[in-house]
């Protein structure tokens, strides 16, 4: 068993616990906050910062070398990368901002590509520690995509940006108050949240599950070979890995699926910001 559990502490697969109490159905550490809990690497350096770094330098590397010599005859892994980037250009960024689109082009595309590789961190072999699942990394991106569409909002259009929220024209007069501090709350509190936790909320629940499952499966089979627990137990941590790994393939569509909502709703609030009057 302390193989086992040497395994589990060292295995970046398997996160969930440094010890598993074989009574218990699934192996989960007392607290679970200690499955987003990285140790230091350099000082106050731990692995989630190495991490950022990495997936940052990884979406520029796959950028430059996709896209620095385009051929008539692109190789699969260019093809791929341009369907990718002609993707964010047209069906999000031109698709939901017309023509505007292309000026904030760079910056949709930026932010996809980097929540992506953040994201798929999460199913990579040796790593498996999504680094959107930390809150100050979704909380910094809707930082930044809330700071870009309020200030292209007064940019476009002044004070009136802020007053069309307010008291909106469109209406009746009586419910100007009421829909005003709505339009308010929803505006300028309600969207920066909702993008930060909707992203934080989906990596963190699948970084759970796949860690409790995997250690599970790990456990219960590693404790049946040594007699520690009856073949039943075993035979049910078989059960949980493979469920593990159904809930694998199925992170790798979460993953890409919320860089894409993310990069969406950025291009939407862009969008509303550009065109307040509507």
């Amino acid at each position: 068993m302390s193989k086992l559990i040497a395994f589990a502490a060292s295995n970046p697969t398997v996160l969930a616990a440094e010890e598993c109490d074989l009574t218990q159905p699934v192996c989960a550490p007392e607290n679970v906050a200690d499955l987003f809990v990285l140790p230091n690497i350099f000082g106050s350096i731990n692995r989630a910062i190495i991490l950022m770094f990495v997936a940052a330098l990884i979406v520029v590397a796959i950028l430059y070398f996709a896209l620095r010599n385009p051929k008539l005859l692109p190789t699969k892994f260019e093809a791929a990368v341009e369907a990718l980037v002609s993707f964010v250009r047209d069906d999000i960024a031109v698709g939901i901002l017309g023509t505007d689109g292309l000026k904030f082009f760079p910056y949709l595309l930026s932010v996809f590509m980097f929540i992506l590789v953040g994201n798929l961190f999460e199913v990579t072999p040796f790593v498996n520690f999504p680094i959107t699942s930390r809150m100050a990394i979704p909380a910094f991106l809707a930082l930044v995509s809330y700071v870009l569409f309020v200030g292209v909002g007064f940019k476009r259009h002044g004070i009136k940006y802020l007053t069309g929220v307010v008291w909106p024209q469109a209406v009746p007069v009586g419910l100007r108050p009421l829909v005003g501090v709505i339009e308010f709350a929803s505006t300028f509190l309600i969207r920066p949240f909702s993008l930060a936790v909707r992203l934080f909320a989906n990596l963190v629940a699948g970084h759970v599950m796949l860690s409790l499952l995997l250690v599970t499966g790990v456990f219960f089979v590693g404790a049946a070979f040594t007699g520690e627990v009856t073949p039943l137990k075993g035979i049910a941590g078989v059960g949980w890995f493979a469920f593990g790994l159904i809930i694998y393939i199925f992170e790798i569509v979460v993953s890409a699926l919320q860089a894409y909502i993310f990069t969406l709703l950025s291009a939407v609030y862009i969008e509303t910001a550009i065109h307040a009057e509507h």
